[in-house]
């Protein structure tokens, strides 16, 4: 089956039409702004002084209280809308691949922002940043984020997030909202990468990609188990108690993402394979509050 048929199209324009904002609350970046005037809503005053605007001067309170006083507003400013997409080779298992998973997901969160006139880029990475998808507006740029999407593969080596973090912030561009789309197998600890995203005031919101079998691996006995990152082959004996101890260890993974996501108060998603991305992002939607 495409990785992006009629029917997922089809889904995307009911995500687009039953969200009024999926980008608000906890999921987004804040997008106002505050400035002197012109703006769309009044927020508050402060004190005149020499040089100041007389045009912006609430001359209401002057006439009242012999204050001067200049009105501020908020002004709306568009969302930059960041799609870090992993594409490690790790990305490649389960079925479906959680590399097609997180493609979906992505083309999702990217069509409802455009349709929304917000700004989206895609940054595809690995062990560095492997390909781009520069910013773009407009829902008319849709088919071309997909295409963009679809020419991906898994690459690379090892997944690197606080390189891939140091090369992005270090592009000068604005900041926004930084969706990362990854199962987080990052050898030096997916935080550094986090860290990074977080100091340079950019907001991270964190989808994990996780297939069951990576969860609950049903293997026992004499198997030869590859790496699929680094290609290293190992043989091992799989015990009840190996099982045991792994489960414990990747729930132990889990729960680090969520806590680490909890105590920064950033976003943070448990994406299961098996739970279809249209359901996966009208969960996001209720949990920001962005549904009507």
């Amino acid at each position: 089956m495409a990785l992006f048929d009629t029917d997922f199209l089809k889904k995307l324009e009911y995500l687009s039409l039953v969200s009024r904002r999926v980008f608000r609350g906890q999921l987004l970046a804040q997008r106002r702004t505050m400035q002197l005037g012109g703006g769309i809503e009044f927020a508050d005053h402060r004190e005149y002084t020499p040089g100041d605007d007389f045009r912006y001067l609430d001359w209401n309170v002057f006439a009242r209280h012999d204050e001067l006083l200049l009105k501020r507003f908020q002004e709306e400013e568009d969302l930059h809308v960041y799609l870090l997409l992993d594409c490690s080779r790790s990305m490649a298992f389960g079925d479906p691949p959680k590399f097609d998973y997180a493609r979906q997901v992505a083309a999702a969160l990217g069509y409802i922002a455009l349709a929304d006139l917000d700004r989206v880029a895609v940054v595809a990475l690995a062990g560095d940043i492997v390909a781009d998808f520069p910013l773009t507006r407009g829902k008319a740029r849709i088919l071309a984020l997909l295409k963009f999407l679809e020419g991906l593969e898994p690459q690379g080596s090892v997944t690197d997030l606080s390189r891939v973090a140091r090369n992005f912030v270090h592009r000068g561009q604005r900041r926004g909202l930084a969706v990362v789309l990854s199962d987080l197998f990052d050898p030096k600890g997916f935080q550094g990468g986090l860290d990074l995203l977080r100091h340079h005031r950019h907001e991270p919101h964190v989808v994990q990609i996780v297939d069951r079998r990576e969860a609950e691996p049903a293997i026992k006995g004499d198997v030869e188990l590859l790496d699929v990152e680094s290609a290293a082959v190992r043989k091992v004996t799989i015990t009840e108690r190996n099982l045991r101890q792994y489960r414990r260890i990747f729930q132990e993974f889990l729960e680090s993402v969520r806590h680490y996501c909890h105590s920064h108060g950033i976003g943070g998603t448990l994406a299961m394979t098996e739970v279809p991305f249209d359901e996966l992002l009208l969960r996001m939607m209720r949990a920001a509050g962005a549904l009507e």
